[in-house]
């Protein structure tokens, strides 16, 4: 199960901080990453971390890069998504996933569990 909390409503530049605690099994080692969905929109990548063998790789949307940054602390068994600099266009509801596989997919398709998303809002 997975949990997702620290959305809010913040202004133009200001930054949040996402956490993503999973319940029932280690993190350590699933490809983890979170998602957003804006309002009439579908469902877009946003970050991901996968284990290589020996560290954690991150993988970043363009629209986010240099802004946002996802972490995991495997003690805590939670993931995090530090928001930056954030833009109104960052709006949307945001949600943790959480892959079985091995490669890393861009694509939420290839995600098999979900938590129940958090909402994001930024004005101007």
């Amino acid at each position: 199960q997975l949990q997702a909390s620290g959305g809010g409503l913040v202004q133009q530049g200001g930054s949040l901080r996402l956490s993503c605690v999973v319940s029932g099994r280690a993190i350590n080692t699933y490809i983890m990453a979170w998602f957003r969905q804006a309002p009439g929109k579908e469902r877009e990548f946003v970050a991901g971390i996968a284990w290589t063998g020996y560290t954690d790789r991150t993988y970043y949307a363009d629209s986010v890069k240099g802004r946002f940054t996802i972490s995991r602390d495997n003690a805590k068994n939670t993931v995090y998504l530090q928001m930056d600099s954030l833009k109104p266009v960052d709006t949307a509801v945001y949600y943790c996933a959480l892959d079985h596989g091995y490669l890393f997919q861009y694509n939420a398709d290839d995600f098999d569990v979900w938590g129940q998303g958090t909402q994001v809002t930024v004005s101007s």
